[in-house]
């Protein structure tokens, strides 16, 4: 593809596309892509893309992708976006909720598989390998079997059984360890150059990025190309904030939202917040693990993110925040949602418990506009209900 490269978030080293590859070569650094926008903005409109079918794929001209015929999908819609009735906004006047609980394999990490296996496949990558607490995993099984491509999966022995169970009847080969997910990283790093496999682990390539900056052109457009004020998000490995930043400030050299780029705010659970220590205390990355991580939202048990400075950056660059709450107030979110009709995920239920202690400390005003990213369904916790 013209016009498209792969560059270091850490060191500015480039590498021309096609390219598999997984970490900068030269640092370590987190890897991105980048684009020839004003070519892009030549080709395609705003105009022309709104009239397109409701899905993430609409954007493809935005990503490193050959051809639409190349595309691994299982019909990923538009999802929606819905206004919080009062008495779940703690006095806030406009609160609204995207809900990726929707999407195939009820998390929104069909986004950012989707479209890496569609990469990989076209780069003729046969096995792939990757660390995950569950829903990474669940979707990687799920676009893989779709693909045909082998699917080796580290996860903690102690991941939910409803996950184990996607991905094996995926086709899924599983492999189970003694801790958390960064002891299953630090064996795909120990046996993947014996066997072959590509790492696709959070934040370890840049393909994943570009399904999850979609999430900000998508909403940008759910919103009239006016996005909202505020955007609080669920956080363990940080990949969707980091996609969500990307997709912004592509979305603003395009000159395509009429607004500043929202708030990016983060929500970590008490029990596992290493990003929200390192933020609060002005760091520039995540120094040490967490210590005995403990929590009901396992998408947040990630004690120490790699490339924790990119997602810091990220925090920082859009004037947004880091917080903390407990497993008991997302609990409470969880059942009051619930409630209204609204069955999330606990990781989902946190961003909706984030809003008074957004308040109480000064962040975010009741007047301005917030959207809580609801990354994935209630069904995937069967076991914790």
């Amino acid at each position: 593809m013209e016009g498209v490269y792969v560059e270091c978030s850490l060191c500015g080293e480039r590498y021309e596309y096609p390219i598999v590859i997984n970490t900068c070569l030269k640092c370590g650094g987190a890897l991105l892509f980048k684009y020839d926008l004003d070519e892009i903005k030549r080709i395609v409109c705003r105009d022309m893309v709104e009239s397109r079918f409701p899905s993430f794929w609409k954007y493809i001209e935005f990503l490193p992708i050959n051809s639409a015929s190349d595309i691994v999908s299982l019909g990923e819609p538009f999802t929606p976006i819905i206004e919080l009735p009062d008495e779940l906004s703690f006095g806030f006047r406009s609160v609204f909720a995207k809900n990726d609980g929707l999407l195939p394999t009820l998390t929104f990490k069909a986004r950012g598989m989707s479209v890496a296996v569609t990469c990989l496949r076209e780069l003729n990558v046969g096995s792939v390998a990757i660390a995950s607490i569950g829903n990474a995993a669940a979707a990687l099984a799920t676009y893989g079997a779709r693909a045909g491509i082998e699917v080796h999966v580290f996860m903690p022995k102690n991941t939910p059984l409803s996950m184990v169970r996607e991905c094996e009847l995926m086709g899924a080969n599983l492999h189970f360890v003694d801790g958390t997910i960064s002891d299953a990283a630090k064996l795909i790093e120990e046996v993947k150059g014996k066997y072959g496999w590509f790492e696709l682990s959070t934040n370890k390539q840049p393909y994943r990025f570009e399904g999850y900056k979609l999430m900000a052109y998508e909403l940008a457009e759910q919103f009239n190309w006016k996005p909202p004020d505020a955007i609080v998000f669920p956080t363990g490995g940080g990949e969707g904030i980091i996609g969500l930043w990307k997709g912004f400030k592509e979305l603003s050299e395009l000159g395509w939202i009429e607004s500043s780029i929202p708030k990016l705010i983060i929500v970590q659970s008490s029990g596992c917040a290493p990003l929200v220590n390192a933020f609060k205390s002005g760091l520039s990355e995540v120094t040490s693990p967490w210590i005995n991580p403990q929590t009901i939202a396992l998408g947040l048990k990630v004690p120490k993110p790699y490339a924790s400075y990119l997602i810091l950056r990220a925090i920082r660059e859009t004037n947004g925040y880091a917080v903390s709450v407990s497993d008991d107030e997302i609990l409470s979110s969880m059942r009051k949602l619930a409630k209204k009709g609204l069955f999330v995920c606990p990781e989902a239920a946190a961003t909706h418990a984030a809003l008074p202690h957004l308040y109480d400390e000064g962040v975010l005003d009741l007047n301005e506009k917030v959207l809580l990213y609801f990354t994935g369904h209630g069904l995937k916790y069967l076991e914790l209900i």
